[in-house]
């Protein structure tokens, strides 16, 4: 039977905004949602999956991925090796994000075709794999207040900046004071090289740039606590399971709750971060988890459980 890897990430406290360009008036906006009766503020898994494979490019090299990201000229923008995916094995981002491509039909049906379709009429083509990682919408750990900062782009600050270049330009930013938790899910035997499975984590570990973040707009989404589980169990059982108990500290009671239940064995579960050193991480312990102090000591933990279950050789 296969294994299955699941995982859920905590990010420090940080100051989240997004310059992505979507806005109401000159306002610029958090992405939203309503969650247990509150609003709170969220951030795409797409976003998350261009930072992993960002990480991959630059530590992998280019050819290392398919979808490449290109800063050179005017306007950044992504250049695909092989558009076909003819050859998708090679490609971690393939392998792993999974991949569509639709092309049309080199003939385009008549008018009385499109009425009442003839066998034989031209047809266009998909080739579709599907993501193996599957990755939540992360979501911040408190409600949304509302908090927004007021600024101005300083006069000439671009040249567009007001119409005639002499005058500064108000805009406001809704910023959010939060933690941000996804979680993810892998099975290693459906990748094409399962060993890729490894290299997941580490992106996972060492992810940085994600969603609107740019120079004015840093926000950390590497764990400041992560809890992974490497399991025959079909289902995570764990994804959103932090919240917020006396204050900002991070409480893991619902990941206890399950385990009392019996629906989570506890001896599957590693966690790493500053969980570790709170009482929620140390009745983790009591109860049977592998419990470390960093989060890169935990990842480095599931990927020797995982070499061993798989018999991947390789250093990584």
């Amino acid at each position: 039977m296969s294994k299955h890897l699941f995982g859920l990430v905590v990010t420090p406290l940080g100051t989240a905004a997004n310059n992505r360009g979507e806005t109401e008036g000159n306002i610029t906006t958090l992405q939203k949602i309503l969650w247990q009766g509150e609003v709170h503020t969220t951030v795409s898994a797409e976003a998350i999956r261009w930072a992993l494979r960002r990480y991959w490019q630059l530590t992998g090299g280019e050819e290392s991925v398919n979808r490449r990201w290109k800063e050179e000229g005017d306007k950044p923008s992504h250049v695909w090796a092989d558009h076909g995916f003819e050859k998708w094995e090679r490609f971690i981002d393939d392998d792993v994000l999974g991949f569509m491509s639709a092309e049309a039909a080199k003939e385009e049906t008549n008018e009385s075709e499109k009425a009442t379709p003839k066998k034989g009429r031209p047809r266009g083509k998909t080739l579709v794999r599907r993501a193996r990682l599957e990755v939540t919408r992360a979501l911040s750990l408190t409600p949304f207040a509302g908090d927004m900062t007021f600024n101005a782009a300083s006069v000439g600050a671009t040249p567009s900046a007001s119409k005639t270049g002499k005058d500064p330009v108000p805009y406001g930013t809704e910023v959010h004071a939060t933690r941000y938790q996804y979680g993810f899910a892998l099975t290693p035997e459906d990748l094409s090289d399962k060993s890729r499975a490894l290299l997941v984590l580490d992106a996972i570990v060492n992810m940085s740039e994600v969603a609107g973040n740019q120079a004015r707009f840093l926000f950390d989404f590497s764990p400041d606590s992560i809890v992974l589980r490497w399991t025959d169990d079909f289902a995570p059982r764990f994804l959103y399971g932090f919240q917020t108990a006396d204050g900002d500290r991070v409480s893991a009671q619902p990941i206890l709750d399950r385990i009392d239940s019996g629906d989570i064995a506890p001896e599957e579960l590693v966690v790493g971060g500053s969980l570790a050193g709170q009482p929620y991480g140390q009745e983790l312990k009591e109860k049977g988890a592998s419990v470390l102090a960093g989060v890169k000591a935990a990842v480095e933990e599931i990927k020797r459980r995982m070499r061993d279950s798989m018999k991947i050789k390789t250093g990584k």
